[in-house]
């Protein structure tokens, strides 16, 4: 059992602690059902405090080898599953939170090869046994524990985009990052010891500049969620259930913090309704923790047809606008680009059926209010 190869459920027993933990454990349901098979790589982006790290330590507790989680599964959904124990602690773990790498190693230029010396400590803790040549990075190193135990791996990468879209300026740090993600992902040879690989993280990968790294991804997004839509955020009658149970007024929660809609389902800010939950005071929770100077640089670009289409937003309206090409968000040409990153980012909602943009709700909609108070777009909006 080590901190990244192998892991133990500790991390995931907060969770299930805290005062409200809402029972996402189907997402393993769908997880087990394309292990070792050719969709077995998934991307799920979804925006900051949508419960992604919850979600990335759901899995490590469920597959690692270096954790027994029968009990703590026992009384959630996924125990009623047929596959329950048939993947049950069954793989070796590689989970990577790239964030707290980059921010533990203080420099971007320095994070894949502390990424890749932290995991290859815990590999040769893990495998004793296994000599690993000197240099081996993670790649090689899951090829010869492949070869040697015929064991599987399953990848977990939490934050797998903040080199991207952090450090755009930084071609060098991007381009190393991208070969250590083709290092592991692409070819023959990660079909033989790749169970699975989850990748999470706020912007989608099909952008130019991970193609070729990563395209071998099927992805869920904001823009089309599909299955995992519902693992998104809390859906209407998670709300409704946490509403009767706190004495805290639906509609009130509706109107602040509802308006995601994907896959058939209502989806709720989880961050939000955890919180008024638990202090029954309404306000922009989410917005507090993703502020609203992101949206500003964005609005300020001015492309054509941007400031009508946020104007009618902002005044509660709906627009009709086709986001369907506008997957590869990194660098910005038009208005549909920047509408397309506010709604990976959690600012904006999209019905990929309707075509239909909205803002989702009241919390958000502070958000535009304060961003547009200090541009040049000439309406009160408040």
């Amino acid at each position: 059992m080590g901190r990244f190869v192998n892991p133990n459920n500790s991390a995931f027993q907060r969770a299930l602690n805290s005062e409200i933990y809402v029972d996402k454990s189907g997402l393993l349901e769908f997880t087990n059902s394309i292990i070792n098979t050719e969709q077995s790589m998934v991307c799920h982006s979804r925006p900051r405090r949508f419960g992604k790290s919850i979600a990335v330590n759901m899995l490590a507790a469920y597959y690692s080898r270096g954790a027994s989680s029968e009990d703590m599964f026992a009384d959630l959904e996924i125990s009623k599953s047929s596959d329950f124990h048939k993947h049950l602690n069954k793989y070796d773990v590689i989970c990577i939170d790239v964030q707290w790498f980059w921010m533990n190693v203080g420099a971007s230029e320095k994070a894949v090869a502390f990424i890749n010396e932290q995991v290859m400590e815990d590999m040769r803790s893990e495998y004793p046994d296994i000599d690993f040549p000197e240099g081996t990075n993670i790649a090689r190193a899951m090829s010869i524990v492949n070869g040697a135990t015929g064991h599987k791996f399953v990848v977990i990468i939490d934050e797998w985009d903040v080199l991207i879209r952090d450090e755009l300026k930084k071609t060098a740090v991007q381009e190393e990052y991208i070969n250590f993600l083709r290092g592991m992902f692409k070819g023959t040879e990660p079909t033989k010891y790749l169970a699975m690989a989850y990748l999470t993280g706020i912007l989608p990968i099909k952008v130019e500049k991970t193609q070729s790294a990563l395209n071998n991804f099927d992805e869920y997004t904001m823009l089309s969620a599909g299955p995992l839509s519902k693992y998104i955020g809390f859906t209407d009658a998670e709300v409704r259930e946490l509403c009767e149970k706190y004495a805290v007024d639906y509609a009130a929660v509706r109107h602040w913090y509802d308006g995601y809609r994907m896959g058939g389902y209502e989806i709720y800010n989880p961050k939000a309704v955890v919180s008024v939950m638990l202090r029954k005071e309404f306000q922009s929770y989410w917005s507090q923790t993703c502020s609203y100077q992101i949206i500003e640089p964005l609005l300020d670009l001015g492309f054509e047809g941007l400031e009508f289409v946020v104007k009618e937003l902002v005044q509660g309206r709906s627009v009709k606008v086709d986001l369907s090409c506008q997957n590869d968000v990194i660098d910005y040409s038009n208005k549909e680009d920047v509408l397309a990153l506010l709604v990976h980012w959690g600012y904006l909602s999209y019905n990929s059926i309707e075509r239909i943009l909205s803002i989702p709700n009241e919390d958000v909609r502070l958000s535009f209010v304060y961003a547009m108070s200090n541009l040049s777009y000439g309406v009160d909006f408040a």
